[in-house]
Order: C-alpha cells, then structure tokens, then sequence
C-alpha cells in the first residue's frame, strides 16, 4: 500500500486537468448555441409575411334582394264534365301539349241528340200551330171591325196566338238548352297548357259538375311566376323603385347549367304576412325554353337599381373582431393596418364596403392569421 500511494499522486492533476477542459468546452458551447439560437429570433422577428391582396374597386353593382322562390303555373284549370254519360273517348296523352280549343274528351252524345231532335220537332209543331192562331187573329180582326163577331170571340183568339208565340219562344230555349248539352258531349281545352295525369278512364261513367275529382288538369306553363317572399323593411324601397318603372327579377335553377331565367316585377301583395313579418311579390317569365316548372325552388334575385360608385373587395378579407368587422390593408411600405369597415350587400363572392376604404386600396385575401398590426407582409398572388 505504501507503493501505490505515489502513483496516485500523480495521477491527481491529470484528473483535474480533464475536468477543466470538460468545463471550458461546455461553456464554449452555451455561448455558441446562445449566438446561434438568438440569430433565427431576430430574423423571425423581421421575416415577411406571405399574403394574397385585392385592391378595392370601384365600379356599378346592382342593388339586388335574394330570397327562394317557388315557381307557379299561370293558370291551372281542372276539366270536369257538365253533362252526364259514358265517356266515349280520350284525345290526348298525359303530360301533353294542347291548345286552346282542342278536343279533350268525347262523353256519349246520341241521348242529348236524340234530346235536340225531339225539341227541334216540338219547335216546328208549336210554330205551326202559332202561324195558325195568327192567321186566326187577323180574320176575326177583319170581322169585328165590321161587326160580324164579338169582340170577345176577337179576344178569344188573339190571345190564343199570344200564348202559342210565348209557346215558340220556350220550345226555341229548349232547342238551344239541348243543343248546347249536346256541344257538352265534346270537352275541349279551355286554354293552352300542359295536361296532367289522366283521372278517367274510357268507358267510365261520368257525372256532371263531379266535386270529388276532375277528369284531367291543364296547366299554363308559358308564362309562368316565381313567387317569393322578403323582409318587409324593404317594402318601402320596393314601392319607390316600382313607381319608377318595372323592375327586373331573375330566377336561378339550383345546380343546373341554364343561364338565370329573366322576367319583370307583376305582383306585390296587398298585405304584410303578420306571421313572418314579410311580404309576397311575383316574377312574371316568358318561360319559352320551359326551366322553369311549377312547384320548383328557385333562387329569386329582385334588382332595385343600381349603385354606380360602390367600393367592392372579395367577401374572404374581411375579418371579425372584438370591435367588429375589419381587413387588414397594406400600406406603401408593406406593413399592414387593421382597418374598421362597414359592410353592405354582398354580390356573389364580393362584397359592397359602405365605409372604410378607398378605391385602389390593398386588402389582404389570405394569410390573415399570421398578421399582426405592423408586420411586414409580402405579396404572392401566384
């Protein structure tokens, strides 16, 4: 043991050694990593933020109300028979095109013409007999003046050729009353439409004036409305534009390729729906190329008039805060300013900007997350 002390010894400052260099690169490397870390910090700090920007433009937007519409046939008549009989025939397919006047329906016509034969020869027998007692009338006229007769035998037969008169006149109804049935027999369109789904069959006995259910229905479809509903604070500007003239509704086919049906202003209601606070109007539309079909939801867009000096930027830049709705604007040195704005209406994926910016001003479309007041920004609209 006495050996080895020494050696010992020895190795003690090497030992020490090593832990001083241990120390001195490790306080190396702090310092480095300390430069090296602080670096980034301030190139971070004054790093560009990449944005996408629209200016502000100023152009004409129409002053427009949207809401959903419904679309309505012009006139829908149900076909019912005002005679009674068998039904002899149909004259068209369902879902078919008619005009006005075209044969729809024949019921069976031989009772009501045999009905007008009967009258017509009823007719001819009692004007026979009428001519007669006119004849009668005017000899007894002849006599009585000369004082051959009585008066009251002259009376007698006047009165007599009165009544067969008034008899010619009633049967000539009754002619024209069964003709008229017989022309019932023949159910024609009462208008030019489109036939719906075929209620009778042929061979079925039919009713006259039959309130349960008509035989067919046709529907004008050319024009049609489109009939919809909006807030009744816009009542007054609607009544205002209207005196001025005709305003333009277009009708919209949600997910459909054909451009927006075009029509006028024809109805606004005479009341206010007390239910929903809103009032009704109706599109009138030509319809020639037949988008639109009743009972269809569209999207109706009412046009007001239109503002020739609106400031109008794309709907994604405007942003919400605590204090409200602003965008973010870069300015000549490419730093950005939070800037309080008041929006209007929105036309499509834009929107009118009532009060906050300028013509020509930039606004940022994307990248807002990452801006603060002040930041630096870099466009890349690519």
């Amino acid at each position: 043991m006495t050996d080895r002390g020494p050696i010992a010894k020895r190795r003690n400052p090497l030992k020490g050694l090593a832990i001083a260099v241990t120390l001195v690169a490790g306080a190396v490397s702090i310092i480095f990593l300390t430069r090296s870390e602080g670096t980034p910090q301030r190139e971070r700090r004054d790093a560009l933020v990449p944005v996408k920007v629209a200016a502000a433009v100023q152009k004409a937007v129409p002053v427009q109300l949207q809401a959903v519409g419904t679309v309505e046939a012009y006139a829908t008549v149900s076909i019912k028979s005002r005679v009674d009989g068998e039904l002899m025939a149909v004259h068209f397919r369902e879902g078919q095109d008619v005009k006005k006047g075209d044969l729809l329906f024949t019921i069976d016509p031989r009772p009501y013409d045999a009905a007008l034969k009967e009258a017509q020869a009823r007719l001819e027998r009692d004007a026979a007999l009428a001519d007669k007692a006119d004849v009668d009338a005017r000899r007894y006229a002849e006599l009585v003046a000369k004082n051959y007769v009585s008066s009251d035998k002259y009376e007698q037969f006047r009165a007599n050729s009165a009544a067969l008169r008034a008899t010619v006149a009633a049967d000539q109804a009754s002619v024209e009353r069964t003709r008229l049935q017989l022309e019932y027999c023949f159910i024609r369109a009462p208008m030019a439409g489109r036939t719906g789904r075929l209620l009778v069959d042929e061979g079925a006995q039919i009713k006259a004036n039959d309130d349960k259910s008509g035989m067919v229905d046709v529907t004008q479809v050319l024009p049609i409305y489109v009939s919809f509903a909006v807030p009744q604070q816009y009542l007054p500007a609607i009544k205002t534009h209207m005196a001025r003239g005709p305003l333009k509704v277009e009708a919209n086919i949600p997910e459909s390729e054909a451009q927006p049906e075009a029509g006028t202003l024809s109805f606004l209601d005479s009341k206010v729906n007390s239910q929903t606070g809103t009032v009704l109007l109706k599109g009138s539309f030509a319809n020639t190329e037949r988008h639109l079909w009743p009972g269809q939801f569209v999207t109706a867009t009412l046009t007001l008039t239109t503002r020739n000096d609106a400031i109008v930027i794309p709907s994604m830049a405007v942003q919400v805060g605590q204090d409200g709705q602003f965008v973010y604007v870069v300015k000549p040195d490419m730093s950005v300013e939070p800037r309080p704005i008041v929006p209007g209406m929105s036309i499509g994926d834009d929107v009118v900007i009532d009060k906050g910016l300028a013509a020509g001003e930039q606004v940022v479309t994307e990248g807002q997350l990452r801006l603060v007041p002040g930041a630096r920004v870099q466009i890349s609209n690519s």
